[in-house]
């Protein structure tokens, strides 16, 4: 089994390594010529950002092409999920691929201009999150089929909702406070290669809204005005080098 997945601050990754596998980061093979890949189960797993798949996520999706007798997508959330695993499923059917399995799994939702980490926290023996993870793993071993589907009234709003939000310009609107030791860690988590370190930490207008270098920061020094928390967010499944590991894009800069 074969799993591509995109992590921010790591409940992608948690839920990619309990169903095991053969784990590929998405961000390390994004910009690879050949994207086509055999096994007998392929899977992707992600966050859902804004009611849909994180754009690096689509990308991929144009450009792959599975050969599996079984394939299956899951999607993290927090919040509400909308329909980003029907929008999934017919772009996968654009491309020429399938998924015989789609599901989302509640978790902490650490998008900081709507959320309380501190709250959502709080929240999460109420979210069944394990039992949800078991289910999933379980329907996977089973080889269940199910396709997503969602109301007629997500299937309008989802689109609306998040093609409200600039991805590739919000980290322009992040605030790095004097904390800061620059000590690069922002820019290893980083999936785009968005973000800069020598005197001053530099953010392009490339990026993600993954929050890993606000989360990840080991000086809870990047900051966004509206943020809803100073309290920051990584799966504790999910090892800081895990994260660093699925999305430095530093070696392939230099």
């Amino acid at each position: 089994m074969i799993i591509f997945y995109f992590t921010g601050t790591g409940n992608s990754l948690a839920v990619a390594k309990r169903i095991g596998g053969n784990l590929i980061s998405i961000p390390q093979i994004i910009n690879l010529d050949n994207q086509h890949y055999k096994n007998d189960v392929i899977g992707v797993v992600f966050p859902v950002y804004a009611l849909a798949a994180p754009l690096m996520v689509r990308q991929f999706l144009r450009k792959a092409k599975f050969e599996a007798d079984y394939i299956f997508a899951i999607g993290t959330y927090g919040g509400i999920p909308g329909t980003a695993m029907m929008n999934i499923q017919k772009l996968a059917l654009k491309s020429g691929n399938r998924f015989d399995y789609t599901a989302n799994i509640l978790m902490v939702d650490n998008f900081l201009p709507t959320f309380d980490v501190k709250k959502e926290i709080v929240k999460i023996p109420k979210k069944n999150i394990d039992a949800n993870i078991a289910k999933v793993i379980e329907d996977i071993q089973n080889r269940k089929h199910n396709q997503a589907t969602g109301s007629l009234a997500w299937r309008f709003l989802s689109p609306i909702i998040n093609g409200a939000i600039k991805y590739d310009k919000y980290a322009l609107r992040f605030i790095v406070k004097e904390e800061c030791n620059k000590c690069g860690i922002c820019t290893k988590v980083c999936p785009k290669a968005n973000i800069t370190v020598s005197a001053n930490v530099h953010f392009s207008n490339n990026c993600s809204a993954c929050f890993a270098c606000i989360h990840l920061c080991p000086q809870n020094a990047i900051h966004l005005k509206n943020q809803k928390s100073k309290k920051r967010w990584r799966n504790p499944e999910v090892s800081l080098n895990e994260i660093i590991s699925a999305n430095n894009q530093l070696d392939k800069k230099s």
